[in-house]
């Protein structure tokens, strides 16, 4: 057992591996939403959320080995966010007010998505899931621009549920956790 890096905290468990066809519908999924997010459409990617999304990016600091399970906030502790749907929708509403001084003007983003591992939710372990769930795993490069001078990237690992719906995959749960402890962005305005 390894006690030199920290995990995601515990949500689902996995269950099988999602085959070929699965997959690639998940990284056409991201893809999407990539783009999205990089062209500012940011009330089309809202539909790509669940009404009942829980959007989380605990804090992280640096501990010792011993240490490592206390180097990630838990719930209800210090996090960048903690949203839903409906709080997401209205810092976006923000945004097209013209009062977010933040993204005034707006941020230039690029996000690649990696790494994607794909499995179906096991639901005899995890209650309130179905087959339909996927577990997605996934690492992400954020690059962010803006003014002439502000510069910023942002590198880490997402843990999704996506769900199936009619009008295809939702995003229901996304936890983001950053590889770096300590921000150097004058905000973090930038979805993930």
């Amino acid at each position: 057992m390894s006690t030199t890096t920290a995990q995601v905290p515990s949500g689902p468990t996995a269950g099988a591996k999602a085959d070929r066809e699965t997959h690639f519908e998940v990284e056409q999924f991201y893809y999407l939403e990539a783009e999205l997010l990089d062209d500012g459409r940011f009330t089309d990617w809202l539909d790509l959320l669940a009404d009942d999304l829980d959007y989380w990016m605990p804090t992280r600091t640096n501990r010792l080995r011993r240490q490592q399970a206390l180097s990630i906030s838990a719930r209800g502790e210090a996090g960048y966010y903690d949203e839903t749907k409906a709080s997401l929708a209205w810092r976006i509403r923000r945004f097209d007010s013209g009062m977010a001084w933040a993204e005034d003007p707006p941020s230039r983003t690029r996000h690649l998505v990696t790494n994607v591992v794909v499995h179906q939710v096991d639901p005899e372990n995890n209650a309130g899931f179905t087959t339909r769930d996927l577990l997605v795993r996934s690492a992400f490069l954020v690059y962010r621009n803006r003014l002439e001078r502000e510069e910023n990237v942002f590198a880490g690992q997402r843990t999704d549920i996506l769900r199936r719906a009619d009008a295809g995959l939702r995003v229901a749960r996304r936890t983001i956790l950053l590889d770096q402890n300590i921000l150097r962005a004058k905000n973090i305005s930038t979805f993930f």
